[in-house]
C-alpha cells in the first residue's frame, strides 16, 4: 500500500505531467480539399471541434473527405459547426458527414433564403433544426480556449472594432463595387484569435460588405492567416483595400483545380494573373498556400510546395492542408501531400 505521501507524489508528478501535455497542445487548423468549396476544420488545444462549412453534395466526396480529416486529427464527433450561407459548396456535404459523425451545435445566419438556395437550407436543417443558433454580429462561438468572433452576419457587422482597428486613412483611396446578390452578403464570416494569432474566415463575403468591415473604421485590425475570398477569385471578394487594411502574413486558397483562383466567380472579368498578383501585392505577406493547383490556362501558382494537390478532380487524392498553433504565436504550416512544413511567427 501507498503512504499518502507516495500518493502524493504520484499525484503531483501526474499533474506536471498532463500539466506539460497541455502546453504542448495546439490549436489546428485543416483546410480540408473539397474542390472549390469551403470545409475548413478547427481543432481547440482543449480538444473541441468546429467546423466552418461543408464543400459540396458530390455523391458524399466531400463529407468523406471531411471525416478522414477529423480522423487524422483524432476527432470522432462535431461539437460546432457552422454554416456561412446557403450555397452548394458550402452547405453540400453536411447531410452525409451527419451520418458519419455526430453533430453538437450548429449555427448560422438566419432565416431569409432566395428561392434557388431553399435546397440547401432544407438539407441544412434537416440535421440542425432542433441544435441550431441564429448568430448576430459581434457572437462569440463558445470553442474552449479560443476566441471566436462573429464579425458579420445576416448582413451587419460589428459596432465596435476589435484589437488592432481604429479610424482608417486609406478609405478614401479604396475602389468600390455594385454589391452582390443577398447570400454573398449576408453570411457568417469570423475572426479566430488564439493568443496573438488571428485567423479570419470571412467565406464568400462580397467586395462592398468587406469595404464596410474596414472603412470608415477598420473593424478587424491585422490577421495572421486569411482564407481567401471566393476561394482565390478574387473579382468579387479580396479587395485590395481589405487586404492592405487586414495585412495578412499569409493567404490560404480553398480553391479547387478549375474553381476559385485563376478563374472568374461572376459576371465581372478580371485577368488570370489579376487575382495571384494582388495577394502578392498585400504588404508584409509572407506566403501564398493552395489546396489545389489552379488548372485554369495561364493560371499562376505558388511554389508547388505550398499546394497541396496537384491534379484534376478524377485524379485527386484530397490532402489538406494544415496549421498547428503555438501558445507562444509561432505556427507551422503543413503540406498534407508531402509532409513539406513551414514555421512562421505571428506578428
Amino acid at each position: 500500500m501507498k503512504t499518502l505521501n507516495a500518493l502524493g507524489a504520484v499525484a503531483l508528478a501526474a499533474l506536471l505531467t498532463n500539466g506539460a501535455s497541455a502546453e504542448e497542445r495546439t490549436f489546428d487548423i485543416y483546410w480540408v480539399d473539397v474542390e472549390g468549396g469551403a470545409a475548413t476544420l478547427v481543432i481547440s488545444p482543449s480538444g473541441e471541434s468546429l467546423l466552418y462549412d461543408a464543400g459540396w453534395e458530390n455523391d458524399d466526396r466531400d463529407a468523406r473527405r471531411i471525416f478522414e480529416a477529423a480522423r487524422a486529427a483524432g476527432v470522432t464527433r462535431i461539437d460546432h459547426f457552422v454554416l456561412s450561407h446557403f450555397h452548394a459548396d458550402h452547405a453540400g456535404g453536411m447531410v452525409a458527414l451527419a451520418k458519419l459523425m455526430p453533430f453538437g451545435h450548429c449555427y448560422d445566419r438566419g432565416d431569409f433564403i432566395e428561392p434557388p438556395n431553399q435546397r440547401w437550407r432544407d438539407a441544412y436543417l434537416s440535421v440542425c433544426n432542433d441544435k441550431r443558433t441564429i448568430l448576430k454580429a459581434g457572437d462569440k462561438i463558445p470553442l474552449r480556449g479560443v476566441d471566436v468572433a462573429v464579425v458579420a452576419s445576416d448582413g451587419k457587422l460589428i459596432a465596435k472594432p476589435l484589437k488592432g482597428g481604429g479610424p482608417n486613412a486609406l478609405c478614401s483611396t479604396f475602389e468600390h463595387h455594385t454589391p452582390d446578390v443577398p447570400e454573398n452578403q449576408l453570411m457568417v464570416s469570423a475572426l479566430f484569435t488564439y493568443g496573438r494569432f488571428r485567423f479570419l474566415d470571412l467565406a464568400d463575403l462580397d467586395w462592398e460588405k468587406e469595404i464596410e468591415l474596414v472603412c470608415p473604421t477598420n473593424l478587424i485590425g491585422p490577421v495572421t492567416i486569411w482564407q481567401t475570398g471566393r476561394h482565390g477569385a478574387l473579382d468579387g471578394a479580396g479587395s485590395p483595400g481589405l487586404l492592405a487594411t487586414i495585412k495578412p502574413q499569409v493567404a490560404i486558397a480553398n480553391n479547387g483545380p478549375r474553381k476559385g483562383l485563376g478563374g472568374p466567380t461572376g459576371a465581372e472579368k478580371v485577368t488570370l494573373t489579376d487575382h495571384y498578383q494582388r495577394m502578392l501585392d498585400i504588404p508584409g505577406l509572407q506566403d501564398i498556400w493552395q489546396v489545389h493547383r489552379s488548372l485554369f490556362e495561364g493560371a499562376r501558382n505558388t511554389d508547388e510546395a505550398r499546394i497541396a494537390n496537384l491534379t484534376d478532380s478524377a485524379d485527386c487524392e484530397g490532402h489538406w492542408l494544415k496549421a498547428e498553433v503555438r501558445p507562444d504565436g509561432t505556427f507551422t504550416l503543413v503540406n498534407g501531400r508531402t509532409g513539406y512544413a513551414k514555421t512562421y511567427a505571428a506578428r
